[in-house]
């Protein structure tokens, strides 16, 4: 399943989203054309054994890997989904806290990853575990919303409209699935799955306190504890 769009248009500019998408493109220009790529990605990817918590400067590429990208593909997937779903996530939590979620999911989709490999030498990057941030926030925010989405099946590939409640939560199912079965070779690159599973877990859990779900189910736990006593 590949989205389309959605059908719920945003009465305020998306300015966040359309500044992050911009960000990537142009910081995407730079890593191609650098004089030394492989030093550039180096420098600015997350690296797990560069790691030191006790050391702040070695804790910048949990942020600035988020603006790196393994080429046009990877990017226009990222920047794609992000257009597509980042807009009314942007208008329910307003520009600034929506730009701490996607940052702060991308660091704890990091930091998931990370947890992982934490020897391993291959950079990791990409804005995915950001998306992901987004796409589990809209999940709570917009469950009932429309996507526009291609199935492709060859010549029988079909247009036809999903609700978001169905395909976040295929998406959610097939990146847990893929990032247990990618534990076995978890070292030898790819698709960082756990990124993505972390992101996209970090973004739902901010949206549900958002909107206050998890404080009344904690309420109605406390209550419930009460009476019992």
């Amino acid at each position: 399943m590949f989205p389309l769009k959605d059908h719920y248009r945003t009465s305020k500019l998306a300015l966040i989203t359309y500044l992050l998408i911009t960000l990537n493109v142009i910081v995407f220009v730079f890593e191609i054309f650098a004089p030394e790529p492989d030093l550039f990605i180096e420098t600015y990817a997350l690296i797990p054994q560069f790691v030191n918590f006790k050391n702040l400067e070695s804790l910048y590429p949990f942020i600035t890997s988020q603006f790196l990208h393994a080429g046009f593909l990877h990017i226009i997937s990222n920047m794609w989904f992000l257009r597509i779903f980042g807009d009314n996530v942007e208008e329910r939590f307003g520009h600034i806290k929506y730009l701490i979620v996607y940052l702060l999911s991308g660091i704890v989709g990091g930091l998931i990853q990370y947890l992982f490999t934490p020897d391993s030498d291959i950079p990791m990057l990409g804005a995915s575990g950001a998306v992901a941030g987004v796409l589990g926030a809209y999940l709570v925010f917009f469950p009932k919303h429309q996507i526009e989405t291609l199935i492709p099946f060859g010549l029988f590939s079909r247009i036809v409209n999903i609700p978001a409640s169905f395909m976040l939560v295929y998406w959610f199912v097939i990146q847990l699935f893929s990032g247990v079965g990618s534990i076995a070779y978890i070292n030898t690159g790819g698709v960082a799955f756990w990124a993505h599973i972390g992101g996209f877990a970090c973004g739902w859990l901010i949206a549900k306190f958002y909107k206050g779900d998890i404080i009344g189910i904690v309420e109605e736990g406390e209550e419930g504890e009460i009476l019992d006593i």
